[in-house]
C-alpha cells in the first residue's frame, strides 16, 4: 500500500496535506483497497463546519458504505465535484485526482493528534 510522507493520516484512514492554514483531505490507499470499488461519495457542501473525528459524508463501494471522518476542524472551502460523476478516482488516484475536500483550519493544535507517515505504515501493517 502507498503511504505518502509529507501527509498526516488518521487511524480511520484519511490523509491530510496542509498547505498553510487549508487542509486537503482524502481517504488513504489502504482505505479504497479495501473498500473495493467506490460507486458513490456524499461530501459535505462549501461552507459547512466540520469537526475533528466527526462524520462529514461517507462513502459507497459495492461492499460497504462507510462514514467519512474529518481529521481536522474548520470549514469546507471546496468539494471535490469531479467525485458526483466520477466516485472510482479514488480508487484510480485517492492522492491526488480522488481527493474529497479542502478545509480552512480552525485549530491548528489538531495537526498534533495525527499520525506521521512512518507511524501510519506501522497501523496498517498490524
Amino acid at each position: 500500500m502507498l503511504v505518502l510522507d509529507d501527509l498526516l493520516y488518521t487511524e480511520s484512514h484519511e490523509w491530510i496535506r496542509v498547505d498553510g492554514d487549508l487542509a486537503t483531505i482524502g481517504i488513504t490507499d489502504f482505505a479504497q483497497h479495501e473498500l473495493g470499488d467506490i460507486v458513490f461519495v456524499e461530501l459535505p457542501e462549501v461552507g459547512t463546519k466540520v469537526s475533528a473525528g466527526q462524520p462529514c459524508g461517507n462513502i459507497e463501494a459495492v461492499k460497504a458504505v462507510e462514514d467519512l471522518f474529518s481529521p481536522v476542524s474548520g470549514k469546507v472551502e471546496e468539494k471535490n465535484t469531479d467525485l458526483e460523476d466520477s466516485p472510482d478516482l479514488i480508487n484510480k488516484s485517492p492522492f491526488e485526482d480522488g481527493w474529497l475536500v479542502k478545509v480552512r483550519l480552525s485549530n491548528l493544535d489538531e495537526l498534533e493528534d495525527l499520525l506521521a507517515a512512518v507511524d501510519y505504515k506501522k497501523l496498517i501493517e498490524e
